[in-house]
């Protein structure tokens, strides 16, 4: 594995490959890699001849009360892992590669990013996120890139920015990966204490009790919101968000006639964690 710091050099490492014919997979991260992360790289690895690995701490998506300064970074950590994975190129660029002098462009995409994340956020942060994607594309220009469903809105956003854009590239999904208790895994997850981590895991069971409630063939969003805020008011934690949404549009839901995300977002501890479940209509009991 080469890790390169340039837009230079990955474009030049890039061109080499596709000479070859060769397929490129980019999995765009901000590194404090966990098995979330190496299960998108091994997805990568699985579709494309080469695989490409971001590794960058994209400043324009916090806001100045969140937790840039205090991320997690471990960079050899990091390296070693993804090069176990069989990444190819891990890109580790530092914020003035990206961001040079006199940056001035913002990728915004409507609607999509004013609810959830981006209401409790605020707008600059998939601001942030669509522009710094939209480089990653034009740097690498890969055939796919790889995301993971936990951040549900960001892959609904990013794809509208490949939509809109019309840019060549294949956006791959991937499942939520957990903890044996149930707990998504998260770059974040390693500033909870021990009282902490284990009020943590009443994110999912609250989702799995909402679930539970749609799979009897309960439609009312109200209904399944409600099984799920017993959980968490059990638990002490107060969302920020805790919300039933049109799976593809985000926009608010009464019944539950399409598939819908279930979503919630929570402090507890030291940590902002988020996690969602699909409704699958389809799956529901008396579906047709």
């Amino acid at each position: 594995m080469r890790i390169l710091r340039t837009i230079a050099d990955v474009r030049a490492a890039v061109r080499a490959a596709r000479r070859d014919d060769r397929t490129v997979g980019l999995v765009p991260t901000m590194g404090a890699f966990h098995d979330g992360h190496l299960s998108l790289m091994r997805t990568a690895r699985a579709d494309s001849d080469l695989v490409v690995v971001s590794l960058f701490v994209n400043p324009t998506q916090f806001s100045a009360n969140e937790d840039l300064g205090s991320y997690p970074r471990d960079e050899a950590r990091d390296a070693a892992l993804a090069e176990a994975a069989g990444v190819d190129i891990l890109f580790a660029p530092d914020v003035a590669e990206i961001y040079p002098d006199g940056f001035a462009t913002t990728i915004h995409v409507a609607e999509l990013t004013d609810v959830l994340d981006g209401a409790s956020r605020g707008p600059h942060h998939f601001d942030g996120v669509a522009t710094v994607v939209t480089k990653l594309f034009g740097i690498v220009r890969p055939d796919a890139a790889y995301f993971g469903r936990k951040d549900a809105q960001q892959v609904l956003v990013v794809r509208r920015v490949v939509r809109d854009l019309d840019l060549d590239v294949r956006i791959v999904p991937c499942p939520i990966v957990r903890e044996a208790d149930g707990l998504a895994m998260s770059s974040r997850n390693i500033y909870l204490d021990r009282a902490s981590r284990a009020r943590a895991t009443a994110l999912n069971r609250a989702l799995d009790a909402g679930e539970a409630v749609f799979a009897t063939g309960e439609r009312d969003a109200e209904a399944i919101l409600s099984a799920a805020r017993r959980v968490l008011d059990h638990a002490g934690i107060a969302p920020e968000y805790l919300e039933l949404r049109d799976a593809e549009t985000l926009r608010g839901v009464t019944t539950v006639e399409r598939d819908a995300l279930l979503a919630v977002a929570a402090r507890v501890g030291g940590a902002r964690l988020i996690d969602n479940h699909l409704l699958t209509v389809s799956d529901a009991k008396g579906a047709e």
